[in-house]
């Protein structure tokens, strides 16, 4: 009997199950999300920064108009320990922020003089700003700004460079003002390489860049410019702004219509103040005159004003102390600085040289051209030199040929005054006041002695001669009682005249007849009986 075959059993075919679509679709997924992180990913930057405060890897965003370009990725310090070094991975579309003009920095809170910025990362925290460059050419190492810029690359505007002695109350930030309107903001500054002056940065937004011309004159606009000098004083106030954080000022002579504006980068001088920004400008270098003065110069300052006739045309350069041998007294040299286009026509003119300036100077100086100190102010006690014509003057004249000529001087007003009064006195003390004394004490004595006398009259008056006044004047009443109209001496009298008035009256009948009939004295009268 033979063994039964053993049976056949066809192998089964494998047929993929379901539970492998899960790794297969999360493979695909993941291989996708790294090629879409992969076409996604943009450049990667290294940006230095002074500080990593506020920095935090995997969760710092760099963001550009709060929009979120990149993610920072690691910070590690660098190797000279100077500041941190941040690794920044920004997406494709920011590849064109990677231009060697873009300008990185930290936005955190900030509270400054000139602005307060970064309140809304006290919530959402840190993260890094951009100001996209428009450079072509690529880079991807930069050195973060300490603080954000004060204008974006972006604002249209130009920006100029101002010259000043000092900075004043101005930091980065502080307001440019045009008429009192805010039209840019000062940018940066920094020192001269000299050490004598700052360089500032302002930038001028548009469109008022277009009134900034090459003979624009810009100041510090401080928020109070109170000045007490030879003129008075003097107060200025701008807007309240300026009283927190300063602010510079500028204005175009001649109006702003037709002006050409000045180009990018234009360089201007910032002064102090206004009145000394729209000071003339002086084409010509100055002439300097040395001015001696042997009275006391307190009151007068570097920088005071020198007058002819209440115009400006020079200021004090320094002032000193000189002993003079010769004379064996001290003097008080002032140097000055003369401008010849300020004194147009009136003494040179624009076109002549130094040499004929100083001709036509020194010719001016022999007509009687002096300097004098005067008081400016009262007020203030502040002393300016004034330059007038003093046709009494001696004559001298001026050396054109020293470097610093010798001008000649008058004594101020109260020098003056003061020498007037010391003749005075001198005059006092030369008189012979001893004996002007002695003789008036004499006089007054012999008037005494003659009031004395007075009052002795008087008296005497009073006893012995006003009694018989009286009775005169008694007597004269009663004669003038008996000549009243009732009394027998006026009737008496009254009678006594009537026959006189008859009497007188035949006397002119007897007068008239003999003058007719003379013969009437031997004859008689016509008609009379024989």
């Amino acid at each position: 009997m033979t063994d039964p075959a053993p049976p056949i059993i066809e192998r089964r075919r494998w047929h993929p199950s379901a539970v492998w679509l899960v790794p297969v679709v999360a493979a695909l997924v993941g291989l996708s999300l790294l090629a879409k992180v992969f076409l996604d990913q943009g450049p990667t930057i290294t940006v230095g920064f002074s500080t990593a405060e506020g920095l935090e890897p995997g969760k710092t965003k760099v963001k550009f108009k709060n929009v979120e370009i990149g993610l920072l990725k690691s910070v590690s310090l660098a190797q000279d320990r100077s500041r941190i070094t941040a690794i920044v991975s920004l997406t494709r579309e920011a590849k064109d922020f990677a231009v060697s003009d873009s300008r990185f920095w930290v936005v955190r809170p900030r509270f400054a003089a000139a602005n307060v910025s970064g309140l809304n990362t006290l919530l959402s925290g840190a993260y890094i700003g951009v100001d996209p460059g428009h450079s072509g050419n690529s880079q991807t190492e930069f050195l973060g700004l300490d603080q954000p810029p004060v204008v974006a690359s972006t604002e249209p505007g130009h920006r100029f460079q101002l010259e000043a002695q000092d900075i004043g109350s101005l930091d980065v930030g502080s307001p440019v003002f045009f008429r009192r309107i805010e039209v840019g903001r000062v940018e940066g500054f920094t020192l001269a390489p000299d050490g004598h002056g700052i360089n500032l940065g302002i930038f001028i937004k548009s469109p008022y860049d277009r009134f900034v011309s090459n003979d624009s004159r810009f100041w510090h606009a401080s928020g109070v410019d109170l000045q007490m000098d030879a003129a008075g004083v003097h107060l200025q106030t701008q807007s309240l702004a300026t009283v927190l954080m300063g602010g510079i000022a500028f204005e175009t002579p001649g109006g702003s219509e037709a002006v050409t504006p000045a180009g990018d980068g234009a360089k201007f001088n910032l002064a102090a103040n206004h009145a000394d920004a729209v000071k003339p400008q002086d084409s010509s270098p100055p002439i300097t005159v040395v001015l001696h003065f042997k009275q006391s110069v307190r009151g007068l300052s570097v920088g005071a004003p020198v007058d002819f006739r209440g115009v400006e045309i020079g200021q004090v350069r320094s002032i000193a102390v000189s002993y003079d041998a010769a004379s064996q007294d001290f003097a008080v040299p002032v140097v000055v600085d003369l401008y010849p286009d300020r004194l147009t026509p009136n003494l040179v003119r624009r076109s002549d040289d130094e040499d004929v300036r100083m001709t036509r100077l020194a010719e001016q100086v022999r007509r009687g051209l002096r300097a004098q100190l005067r008081t400016g102010s009262l007020l203030t006690g502040q002393l300016y030199v004034a330059l007038d014509f003093f046709p009494e003057a001696p004559r001298v004249s001026l050396n054109i040929q020293d470097d610093t000529p010798d001008f000649p001087t008058m004594p101020g007003e109260l020098q003056e005054l003061q020498r007037q009064v010391q003749a005075l006195l001198t005059k006092l003390n030369a008189l012979p006041l001893a004996e002007l004394a002695q003789d008036t004490h004499r006089t007054l004595t012999a008037l005494e002695a003659g009031l004395k006398h007075m009052d002795q009259l008087e008296q005497q008056t009073n006893n012995q001669l006003l009694p018989e006044i009286r009775a005169d004047l008694e007597t004269m009443r009663k004669t003038m009682d008996s000549l009243s109209p009732d009394a027998p001496l006026q009737q008496d009298s009254r009678a006594a005249l009537q026959s006189m008035t008859a009497v007188a009256r035949s006397l002119k009948s007897l007068t008239d007849t003999l003058d007719r009939q003379p013969e009437s004295l031997l004859r008689g009268k016509s008609g009379d009986k024989p």
